[in-house]
């Protein structure tokens, strides 16, 4: 690592990125309860508004790929505020691009290019400042508190706005861009951890796994992670639509609701994270996706016949399978990572969680072929497939 400036009293010197990584996460999900909001207002299908969410991907998979090289030759702080930068350009593009379904897109795709940058270059900071502090073994847990702070907070205010406010498909994209510019003002002040370094040649892409940890990656990280993100789409994404009709009027509290609960119970079970990964002895990542099964499994009743209890049952499961899935993954992922693999790898890493929001397009094209409880346990059997993929290796890292 390289560091500007002495080890020396930096333990709370996380807390100037924090705000960053909230904000940009906050950019990344403050569309999910619109979603509803455009299907009734400007008629988009439901396949339609599930699209806008893959594309986000296709901007966040690239964003990996270049921030975490960037940041390594730049530098944390250059690379997270031009992060922020393309936030505020995000959301100028989904602020006036209501109507249009391209426009939208752009705007979504630029939202990921932010994201990836917070969630990279943003983590990997915090990360690094913990050590310095002298609390190494909290890198992951605030790095994840700060992301799902900002899932949450971003979808509650935006969805809140967009219920109640006027302009509901503009006022809560101005409101995150306000945010931004705050946390610009407060990552100024922030402590460096990388100087510029010429020889970091990988400009245009650095998602690798290095070879010493890729056994352990592709065993055991490989097949519980895309559940990560699988877990709050199914839960914010697929289960509200399946009761749109039993909640009139309220569409888009409704999946506010939802997303709130479920981030909320994704926070507490990370803010409890080191507890929980003593007790479940290496298991946390199996349990969370075995949690997210249960939760596909409690949306059969709503898919079946409107049943808005049983998303409400199932939002609280999908959060603690996400955070139990979140603080696992991440956890090994920075333990196998050298410094300077520690940015790459995390790339590769969130890359793969991201693969989870596909999961709603991907059920809402299959409805034409098969009723949509079928699909869900299907998805349900596909969880506990991949449990028993990673157990082994879970087992051998044990010993």
């Amino acid at each position: 690592m390289n560091v500007d400036t002495p080890a020396g009293p930096h333990s709370r010197a996380w807390l100037a990125v924090a705000p960053a990584v909230v904000v940009l996460a906050w950019g990344g999900n403050q569309f999910l309860p619109l979603m509803q909001l455009y299907r009734q207002v400007d008629g988009f299908t439901q396949v339609q508004v599930d699209i806008l969410l893959a594309t986000y991907v296709l901007g966040i998979v690239p964003g990996f790929a270049l921030s975490g090289a960037w940041s390594d030759r730049y530098g944390r702080k250059r690379i997270l505020m031009a992060g922020l930068v393309l936030g505020v350009v995000g959301s100028i593009i989904l602020a006036s691009s209501g109507t249009s379904l391209a426009g939208l897109c752009v705007g979504r795709f630029v939202s990921g290019l932010s994201v990836a940058a917070g969630m990279v270059v943003g983590t990997s900071w915090i990360k690094e400042l913990s050590v310095l502090g002298g609390a190494s073994t909290a890198g992951a847990r605030r790095a994840s508190a700060a992301l799902t702070i900002g899932f949450g907070g971003g979808a509650g205010i935006g969805g809140l706005l967009a219920q109640w406010a006027p302009l509901p498909t503009v006022l809560p994209y101005v409101v995150q861009i306000v945010a931004c510019a705050a946390a610009f003002v407060a990552l100024i002040g922030a402590v460096e951890t990388r100087s510029f370094d010429a020889n970091v040649t990988r400009l245009l892409g650095d998602l690798r796994i290095p070879k010493a940890a890729r056994a352990r990656f592709v065993g055991v990280v490989l097949p519980l992670t895309p559940w990560v993100f699988a877990a709050p789409a199914l839960a914010f994404a697929v289960g509200p639509s399946l009761v749109g009709e039993a909640t009139p009027g309220f569409t888009v509290a409704f999946a506010t609701l939802i997303t709130v609960i479920t981030l909320t119970f994704g926070w507490v079970t990370q803010f409890f994270s080191g507890p929980l990964m003593v007790l479940l002895r290496g298991r946390a990542g199996i349990v969370g996706v075995l949690l997210i099964g249960l939760g596909a499994l409690l949306l059969i009743p709503a898919a079946n016949s409107q049943h808005v209890w049983s998303v409400l049952v199932a939002a609280p499961i999908f959060g603690i399978g996400y955070g139990l899935a979140m603080v696992s993954g991440l956890t090994a992922v920075q333990e196998m990572a050298t410094p300077d693999d520690l940015a790459g790898l995390t790339g590769v890493y969130y890359s793969i969680t991201y693969a989870g929001f596909l999961l709603p397009a991907t059920l809402a094209a299959l409805t034409q072929f098969s009723p949509m409880w079928v699909l869900l346990v299907a998805t349900a059997a596909a969880c506990v497939l991949c449990t028993l993929l990673a157990a082994p290796g879970i087992r051998r890292a044990r010993r």
